[in-house]
């Protein structure tokens, strides 16, 4: 067996590098938990934030695309009823409305339009997360469409 220091694999501090170009009221500031930088040679980037309350504004992710395949998740935190989102998201699709009510997951193929996302309500807070597939970093996954508008 290999002599591998399995450690190097492992992020204990995440980075926070996902912004939105203005304060999102309601939303915990996306914390980055893989990426190249934090692991290098790592071809995956994942980011997760907390939506605690109603964001404003609503939306504040806007129609955007992607240069790779990604999953987004959203995760209720109610350990009675783990598929109770504890909100209510619309998710558009190449503008087709996708209602979001319950923890789930969306394959979003790369190039597909998807956004705005429109919270319909809050009652709980729930954890949103991106997972971009072959992106390695923040600058290659683009969460939410964030660096392409900043360069406009």
């Amino acid at each position: 067996m290999p002599d591998v220091n399995y450690e190097k694999y492992l992020v204990k501090k995440p980075a926070y590098e996902v912004a939105p170009e203005y304060e999102v009221e309601g939303r915990i500031p996306a914390m980055t938990l893989m990426s190249s930088n934090l692991v290098p040679g790592t071809r995956t980037y994942l980011e997760a934030g907390w939506i605690v309350s109603m964001p404003n504004p609503n939306p504040h992710i806007e129609e955007h695309t992607h240069d790779y395949d990604e999953i987004v998740i959203h995760v209720g935190n109610d350990p009675e009823n783990p598929e109770e989102l504890g909100g209510e998201i619309d998710f558009y699709m190449e503008g087709q409305p996708l209602r979001i009510d319950k923890s789930s997951a969306i394959y979003v193929p790369k190039g597909v339009k998807h956004g705005p996302l429109v919270w319909r309500g809050v009652e709980k807070p729930h954890l949103e997360m991106t997972i971009m597939i072959g992106a390695g970093s923040l600058a290659e996954a683009d969460p939410a469409g964030y660096q392409k508008r900043r360069e406009k």
